[in-house]
């Protein structure tokens, strides 16, 4: 999959980011015990990686919002 067709993915998400996170956390949780073999450790970093886009979806629609917010008053008082 492309970056632009994660990216889009990641923006039709039906995930929330907490729940991307918290499910981000138990991937790298259950990579980092071990034990599992390397198929499926490279399924859990693909949907790691998954969940890490989402994740970083979320953040920028929110610095976004935050800059307009900062930036609205400003260009009123101007």
């Amino acid at each position: 999959m492309t970056d632009e067709g994660t990216a889009a993915a990641a923006a039709t998400s039906p995930l929330g980011y907490e729940q991307a996170r918290d499910e981000l956390i138990e991937v790298v949780r259950r990579l980092e015990a071990g034990g599992t073999s390397l198929e499926d450790s490279l399924a859990l970093w693909e949907r790691g990686e998954e969940l890490a886009k989402v994740c970083r979806h979320w953040l920028e629609g929110a610095r976004a919002r935050l800059d307009a917010a900062l930036a609205g008053p400003a260009e009123d008082e101007a």
